[in-house]
């Protein structure tokens, strides 16, 4: 029983301001239609869905683990201003990472980190 993937569907209230969003972070768009897209950086993706519930969205939270937690913020960081979305600095935490917490145009909570 090995897993070969685990792709959330990730709401959007406005799907192309999302859909622009996640390419402007660094995912490639490899697939769409009108109500769904699959979003890759390497080998992982997610789906991004033309579907909102403003609780459903503002309480999901996603942890993405990478190796430079330092070039995602700085592609991450003007990002706030760009769609209005909010984002906290790197910090060291004491489960061994160091991490930044960013919320898309939708509110859902992005955790990004690299152990330390």
């Amino acid at each position: 029983m090995n897993i070969i993937g685990l792709h959330p569907f990730v709401p959007a209230r406005d799907f192309e301001i999302s859909l622009q969003f996640y390419q402007d972070l660094g995912f490639e768009l490899v697939w769409r239609d009108d109500a769904l897209a699959r979003l890759q950086c390497d080998e992982h993706a997610f789906f991004l869905q033309d579907f909102y519930v403003k609780d459903f969205a503002e309480n999901l939270m996603l942890h993405l683990h990478v190796s430079d937690v330092a070039a995602w913020w700085r592609i991450a960081e003007p990002l706030q201003q760009k769609y209005s979305v909010r984002a906290q600095p790197p910090t060291d935490q004491p489960w061994a990472m160091r991490d930044f917490v960013l919320f898309d145009p939708s509110g859902v909570l992005w955790r990004i980190a690299q152990n330390i």
